[in-house]
């Protein structure tokens, strides 16, 4: 496996995986975490929201992730979404935290625009952390690509 380091900046994304929102009354990763375990990625131990990073100007593309979940009916809200996953691991104040790039596919994910340059990491809660906080995402290459902007 080849990883590669990308720096990035913690930025607001739309705030509906970790709390409800006008569009859903509950968070959705409380709600899809029993998908993705009935489908054989557990992830009981990350935090119900994702970290959304900024690798502008660069962008990222998921190539061969090591799990790939098509048409989650996850909720009757909406169509059922596509979710990729690729392991990765988060470094911030020289910690470092074992997760995952959470990737709705953005062709089965009718009610948010997702930014190429905006990386969605699933991993603990890390202590601290804030928008504006500079991070680096340690990723599989043969699993996602990163182009220059």
């Amino acid at each position: 496996m080849s990883r590669i380091t990308v720096k990035g900046i913690v930025v607001r994304g739309h705030q509906v995986a970790s709390q409800p929102s006008d569009v859903y009354p509950y968070g959705t990763l409380e709600k899809q975490k029993p998908f993705f375990k009935m489908l054989g990625l557990d992830l009981e131990s990350f935090f119900n929201g994702t970290l959304n990073i900024s690798i502008s100007p660069n962008t990222f593309k998921m190539n061969r992730p090591e799990f790939t979940f098509e048409h989650v009916e996850w909720t009757d809200l909406h169509p059922p979404e596509t979710f990729s996953f690729s392991r990765c691991t988060l470094i911030y104040k020289s910690v470092r935290y074992a997760g995952w790039v959470y990737y709705p596919h953005p062709e089965t994910k009718i009610r948010h625009f997702e930014n190429p340059s905006i990386i969605e990491i699933l991993t603990q809660k890390v202590p601290d952390i804030h928008y504006g906080a500079e991070v680096e995402i340690e990723i599989n290459s043969s699993e996602i690509t990163i182009s220059a902007g």
